[in-house]
């Protein structure tokens, strides 16, 4: 069964590698009645309608609102997540101090207060910022929301990497005192991190070690929305989530299912940007790729993980101009790519980077990814959507599709004839199973062996390739990775995954575990710069000094490709979150 799965895949991808370069029609948006049930309204907004404005704008209420993924989650815990698909879901019940504009293309990227009344107020040249609370904000239980709330979740969820080690540790590198902080599971003080204040149950400031000019968007990341410490079990908190939000769990089985219901002690006007559609909000686990399609397709569930179709399901909707109409193609700020574990021998050895560099075949990737409709090929760092981004090639091949005596060149210079290494993918990732097996493919014929092993989404960063020791142990040199900005510029894309500050023990998103003094040090100095323009041109040189170091891969620019699914209402793709459908006010005209 596995066998024919595999070359019914990739008969469905040769399909769409043909016509992957069809142009998707843009068009305007449609407005459901709120007065009937009004079935598929999405037919008819035409194809990306969602990228541009909201697709079957409703006020109705009732229903519910499905979501299928297909594996688990690596947390519901705002605290503890760091996949795009959850910082998007989780604003439902939990409440960051800033959030983005829930509007399409790229109004999504702009910044709005949430959980704070407005803005950060810096001081100290950017290395203060100060945030004042919305009055009148509530639990689900009817508490009071206060400034402690926001600093105690911002303790847990960096300072407490042997508890929660996913998300990213911005606060932990940024804030004073935080390399000798143990968090609040350890700390015998109760007044906790002194660099975080609250003078009032309304007031937090923070002061960071050095200037950080972006961090209205840090504190846009789940880890600002408050957790009451009495509340806390931990790891288990999961289990039992306190909502901040408009909606509340109303149960939660682990790999199995989630249900969310209406939080009657939300409080409209204490909070302009959610509404309460849907009667409930369902998420079904574990469940297959091509059945979660198949469900899109029959405007039965939306797809969590907002990653797009199947290659069968793609070949179906690219030949089909009634189906294209109800298809969002867009970028998302998002990088699909190949980091080099220079940590794992004989990768340590720049030569033998450059020989993966020049070894593999992209348009053979391209194609295992669905064609160009998929993703334009890469060749830097920085994808074209995102501040710092300058066209460059410095691992150039004829037609991109690789070098094979230029790779052997340098295999030489790293004293090997022959390398023998695994690559990591995502179980539950077909496309991204494809594209490693056309790397491997490439890599053979430069007598580098790659062994393809897998591991679920849900355990990618915890427990596999997040985990540097795991990796050396099990000789992992080459990981496949898809990265989407943290927020819209150089820095939100490029600090996680490049600065050695960012590699951890578990929970690693440096994958690569790169650490370079001059690209940490284009960082710093990059986050301290005022005048946006400069930044930006730090952020090329960051991106040029990377494909230097050759630490990784640039495969392609990924694309999006979403099949809009009828029977939902207030669909429209947002750049913040990857260009997947922004989930804050999603309802259903199923009653």
């Amino acid at each position: 069964m596995e066998g024919k799965q595999t070359i019914m895949r990739r008969s469905a991808l040769a399909a769409v590698a043909a016509i992957g370069s069809v142009s998707l029609v843009l068009a305007g948006c449609s407005k459901a009645d709120d007065d009937k049930d009004n079935g598929d309204k999405s037919k008819g907004a035409g194809a990306n309608a969602a990228t541009t404005g909201v697709v079957n704008a409703s006020t109705q209420t009732g229903g519910t609102v499905t979501y299928e993924y297909s594996d688990v989650p690596d947390s519901f815990d705002p605290g503890n997540t760091y996949y795009a698909y959850m910082y998007n879901f989780s604003r439902l019940y939990a409440r960051p101090l800033m959030t983005f504009n829930p509007a399409p293309g790229e109004k999504g990227n702009e910044l709005v207060p949430d959980l704070a009344a407005g803005p950060g107020v810096p001081g100290d040249g950017g290395k203060t910022w100060t945030y004042k609370l919305r009055p009148g904000l509530k639990y689900e239980d009817g508490t009071p929301i206060t400034a402690k709330d926001v600093k105690y979740a911002v303790e847990r969820s960096n300072f407490a990497r042997d508890v929660l080690s996913l998300g990213p540790n911005y606060f932990q590198q940024f804030l004073v005192g935080g390399d000798k902080y143990k968090g609040p599971y350890k700390d015998k003080n109760a007044k906790g991190l002194a660099s975080i204040e609250t003078p009032d149950d309304t007031t937090v400031v923070f002061h960071l070690n050095r200037a950080f000019q972006e961090f209205d968007y840090l504190v846009a990341t789940p880890q600002t929305a408050p957790v009451p410490q009495a509340k806390d079990t931990g790891v288990d908190y999961v289990k039992k989530i306190v909502s901040s939000g408009s909606y509340k769990f109303e149960s939660y089985e682990e790999g199995k299912q989630v249900v969310l219901v209406r939080n009657e002690n939300w409080d409209a006007k204490t909070d302009p940007l959610r509404k309460q559609y849907p009667d409930k909000i369902v998420i079904k686990l574990k469940v297959n790729a091509e059945t979660i399609d198949q469900d899109v397709m029959a405007g039965a569930a939306i797809d969590l993980g907002g990653t797009g179709v199947q290659a069968a399901t793609q070949a179906k909707v690219v030949n089909s101009s009634d189906l294209k109409a109800s298809t969002d193609n867009t970028y998302g700020g998002r990088l699909v790519y190949l980091a080099i574990n220079t940590k794992v021998a004989p990768f340590d050895n720049i030569e033998c980077r450059k020989a993966v560099q020049y070894a593999i075949d992209k348009v053979s990737v391209q194609t295992a990814e669905g064609g160009p409709i998929r993703g334009d090929i890469a060749t830097t760092v920085l994808p074209p959507d995102i501040p710092g981004f300058e066209k460059s090639d410095v691992y150039a091949t004829d037609g991109n599709k690789g070098d094979v005596a230029k790779a052997q060149e340098h295999l030489k210079a790293c004293g090997k004839t022959t390398i023998s290494t695994n690559i990591s993918a995502r179980s539950d990732r077909p496309q991204e199973i494809d594209a490693a097996t056309a790397i491997i493919d490439s890599l053979k014929k430069a007598g580098i062996n790659a062994s393809l092993k897998q591991y679920p989404s849900g355990k990618y960063f915890t427990d596999a390739v997040g985990v540097p020791a795991f990796n050396k142990k099990q000789n992992i040199g080459l990981h496949m990775m898809q990265w989407g900005s943290d927020w819209p510029s150089g820095y939100g894309f490029l600090q996680q995954i490049l600065h050695g500050d960012a590699i951890g023990e578990s929970g690693n998103t440096n994958l690569s575990q790169l650490d370079n003094a001059d690209v940490n040090s284009l960082l710093e100095k990059a986050i301290g710069t005022e005048d946006g323009a400069e930044r930006n041109s730090l952020y090329t040189q960051i991106d040029k000094k990377t494909m230097e170091e050759a630490a990784l891969v640039p495969l392609t620019y990924f694309k999006v490709l979403l099949y809009r699914p009828s029977n939902f209402t207030n669909l429209t793709s947002t750049a913040a979150f990857s260009g997947q459908y922004d989930y804050l006010n999603i309802g259903t005209t199923k009653k």
